[in-house]
């Protein structure tokens, strides 16, 4: 009893899986960066719009050689130039520049809310892995025990039937259902090994022990109209929302290439000293002069480059949008299969409990019948079987509630973590145990018609 009481207390719950996963999840990282990446693009095409200034410094060394008509020879001069040279330029009029500001600051939004969603994502990937392994981990539990029951039944039935109080067909029979549950066994531990190497893949390392799930939890079905939740999803979902954003990047940068085409106009102010003129000619002395100018750009011919740009980015207008259907019609069919399979897990919890009740005790009638001569091995075993199953199939019903749960409230765009906090409630604990859960803790607290919990 110790030893299990340590193990419990060395376990990881799913917080503690969260928290790992938060510090590994490269998908978490990678959004984050992206971020930083649409942000820094946002300050260079701010910064196109704003005063351009530069200076530049020429120092150099002349040798002149004119013919001298008075002379009648080559007059060598030697001198030394110098030019400085200060320039402001400040755009006055350019729209591919704007238009291309406008872009990045829909690319940023676009970026943050994927940043959002790869948060929820990884809510719901803890959640996901985590019961996962918890539901390998009792198939497996479940088939090594009916191996240990069945073994023990094989062992009673071959005693019997060296003393000749058992047919060869018992033996058979059960030997037959041992090998069945041995390969089943096999099986199972090959999905035990590939659920924890999913764990180990999102947190970076094994975990040695999981806290397992509670008995007694009220499991409820979620509330509120179909039709209801697909609206919130569809207004919620940061996946869509990030779409939007990428369609508007698209639809400013097509307007960002067409209005190359139009004249650019740009504010220019230059400050010369200089002792040195036109083709570095000696002007004798240190010479400032100050320029301001409007230059006016007309693009006129530029070989097709430009409605080239233009038609790629329609193009990639016209992907966003067919990308933004696509996944407006995977959210539709996410959430309605999210939210009917978990009420139809409710439904089946329920019937396989009672399922479970009836397969105990046909078993129990089949065990004692057989004890009496008026049952067969087969009719036993067949009982064993139905009543394993149950157990398997109850256990199935309650992970696949929770994570069907869950996934509803990420197809929403609703799934945070208080929702996580509020479902490792419903693990095991080495203090007392908890009250009774009441079944809603992955939901929100209004239902679709209600202004509270909807936003």
């Amino acid at each position: 009893m110790a030893l299990t009481v340590g193990e419990a207390a060395c376990a990881d719950d799913l917080l503690s899986i969260y928290r790992q996963a938060l510090e590994a999840d490269p998908e978490l990282k990678s959004s984050e960066t992206k971020i930083k990446i649409g942000t820094a693009q946002k300050g260079q095409a701010l910064g196109e719009m704003l005063p351009q200034v530069t200076g530049t410094a020429n120092w150099s060394g002349n040798s002149q050689n004119q013919f001298n008509q008075r002379l009648r020879a080559d007059q060598v001069t030697d001198y030394s130039g110098t030019r400085y040279i200060v320039s402001l330029n400040q755009t006055l009029i350019d729209f591919p520049k704007f238009w291309t500001w406008r872009k990045a600051q829909a690319t940023e939004s676009q970026y943050t809310l994927e940043n959002v969603q790869a948060q929820q994502n990884l809510l719901f990937k803890v959640v996901d892995t985590y019961f996962t392994v918890l539901e390998a981990e009792d198939e497996l539990s479940f088939f090594q025990g009916e191996e240990e029951n069945t073994g023990q039944q094989l062992e009673q039935v071959q005693k019997l039937f060296d003393k000749e109080m058992a047919k060869v067909t018992e033996l058979y029979a059960l030997q037959a259902r041992l090998d069945q549950i041995k390969a089943d066994s096999i099986e199972a531990e090959a999905k035990l090994v590939t659920a924890r190497e999913g764990l180990r893949a999102l947190t970076g390392t094994s975990p040695a022990t999981l806290t397992k799930l509670r008995d007694e939890i009220d499991y409820k079905a979620l509330e509120g109209k179909l039709d209801d939740w697909l609206a919130v999803a569809k207004s919620e979902n940061p996946t869509l929302a990030a779409q939007q954003y990428a369609i508007a990047a698209a639809d400013l940068d097509v307007a960002a290439q067409k209005a190359r085409h139009l004249p650019v106009v740009e504010l220019q102010l230059n400050y010369y000293n200089t002792n040195t003129g036109f083709q570095s000619a000696n002007l004798g002395n240190q010479t400032d002069t100050q320029v301001a100018a409007i230059n006016v750009n007309v693009p006129i011919f530029s070989g097709g480059v430009t409605s080239q740009r233009t038609q790629e980015a329609q193009h990639k207008l016209t992907l966003n949008k067919y990308d933004s259907e696509a996944k407006l019609r995977a959210l539709i069919k996410e959430t309605s299969d999210a939210f009917l399979t978990s009420n139809a897990n409710v439904r089946r919890i329920k019937a396989t409990k009672k399922a479970l009740e009836s397969a105990a005790k046909s078993r129990e009638a089949m065990e004692t019948g057989f004890g009496y001569g008026v049952e067969t091995i087969s009719d036993v075993l067949k009982a064993q079987e139905e009543e394993f199953k149950a157990k398997r199939d109850l256990a199935k019903a309650k992970y696949g509630y929770i994570k069907n749960r869950m996934r509803f409230m990420q197809a929403i765009g609703m799934i945070s973590e208080e929702n996580l906090a509020e479902v490792n409630g419903w693990l095991q604990t080495t203090a007392a145990e908890p009250a009774k859960s009441d079944g809603n803790t992955a939901m929100p607290k209004a239902v679709p018609g209600h202004s509270d919990g909807l936003k």
